[in-house]
């Protein structure tokens, strides 16, 4: 019993070396998310600057058409751009998911494996205690035959 214990302790460590790879794999996934979630951002606050200086162009008293004409390339531009960063911020976040199921399922079976591993310890110590009275029955079953042999 005592090897069965020590083999579920075994698995155990095993269960949370796992858990601890996976939670440094989540936080390489939130780190990637939060990357491209900064990308994202700094391409709509460059959009929001396009459409500020397109604003001014326009109330300008010379129009520039050239200078137009690039602000709404550029704003046009950026709005391919923030589309395909969404998309990678959507990739991002369905990978930051998975690894977060996979990390959940982890811990339920560490939390699991420690459960069996502690009930299999209890059964072991009520072994051990059963042992141990059955024992000391045999002893006081010994010493009272004893003495009733010397009182004899």
């Amino acid at each position: 019993m005592a090897r069965f214990v020590y083999r579920m302790q075994s698995v155990l460590n095993i269960k949370q070396q796992t858990e601890n790879q996976t939670k440094m794999e989540f936080a390489v996934a939130q780190a990637e998310l939060n990357k491209q979630l900064d990308i994202l951002q700094e391409y709509i606050d460059r959009k929001a600057a396009y459409l500020q200086e397109a604003e001014e162009l326009r109330n300008d008293e010379s129009l520039k058409l050239q200078d137009i004409l690039d602000n709404q390339y550029a704003t046009a531009q950026m709005d391919v751009m923030i589309k395909h960063q969404s998309m990678v911020v959507q990739k991002e976040e369905q990978k930051v998911e998975r690894v977060r199921i996979k990390l959940t399922r982890n811990i339920q079976e560490r939390k699991m494996q420690e459960t069996l591993r502690d009930r299999a310890f209890a059964e072991f110590l009520e072994e051990q205690k059963q042992e141990e009275a059955k024992e000391n029955d045999q002893r006081t079953s010994f010493t009272y035959g004893q003495r009733q042999k010397e009182d004899n």
